[in-house]
């Protein structure tokens, strides 16, 4: 038996694995925590390009006419929010954020006064435009729309295309690892200018007797 004891006392062969049941938890932890941290980001980043994206894409939609300026319809609207839903995909846009497209322009008659003439908005999160409602600079108030300081702002008799994405980051494994829940709302915007000489009186319905559902921003749907 002392022999026996001896050679135990002098055996090695459980050392690694003993170590390695003592540093996996740390392991694991860390490599969660990483793995979250870089979905958070592609995230954001997929959140910003969609953004663009919309943004871009509002600033093309409407009728091509040589003898007129283009309009843009409700049923225009629908299809490119539509696209944004589909281009989104597993994020699952509207059910997790909001998206607010505004079309920031001038107020007529005026030297470059900034306002926001219409608004449309789809998605469940309860969020509004940072930068204030349909008619928001009608009064003066608005010197145009983006961080402080960067503003954007329109031409006289022109239009730009300013998108809002608000989102609930969806996490990977749990919320335990990306902090605060501060940190798991994404905010992002963009903005372009409108391509082509665009109708600015209103959006149009293609039929009055069937008209299109407005996107409005007082509904929150999918």
């Amino acid at each position: 038996m002392k022999q026996f004891l001896r050679r135990l006392s002098r055996h090695a062969s459980g050392v690694a694995m003993t170590e390695f049941a003592l540093a996996l938890p740390l392991l694991l932890t860390a490599g969660m925590w990483g793995a979250e941290t870089v979905n958070l980001t592609v995230t954001h980043m997929r959140i910003s390009q969609l953004a663009m994206q919309i943004a871009d894409n509002a600033s093309r939609i409407g009728d091509q006419s040589v003898l007129a300026d283009r309009k843009i319809y409700e049923a225009d609207v629908n299809d490119l929010l539509a696209g944004a839903q589909i281009q989104a995909g597993q994020l699952r846009l509207f059910e997790h954020g909001r998206v607010i497209l505004s079309s920031l322009e001038t107020v007529p008659g005026t030297a470059g006064q900034q306002y926001i003439h219409w608004q449309r908005c789809r998605g469940v999160k309860k969020s509004v435009s940072s930068y204030g409602g349909e008619g928001k600079g009608l009064d003066g108030s608005l010197t145009g729309m983006g961080p402080k300081g960067e503003e954007v702002s329109a031409s006289t008799g022109d239009a730009v295309m300013f998108v809002e994405i608000t989102y609930d980051y969806q996490p990977l494994i749990a919320n335990l690892f990306t902090g605060s829940n501060a940190a798991r709302i994404i905010h992002t915007t963009a903005a372009f200018n409108v391509r082509d000489d665009r109708d600015l009186a209103q959006i149009y319905q293609r039929d009055t007797t069937a008209p299109d559902t407005v996107a409005g921003c007082n509904a929150y749907t999918t």
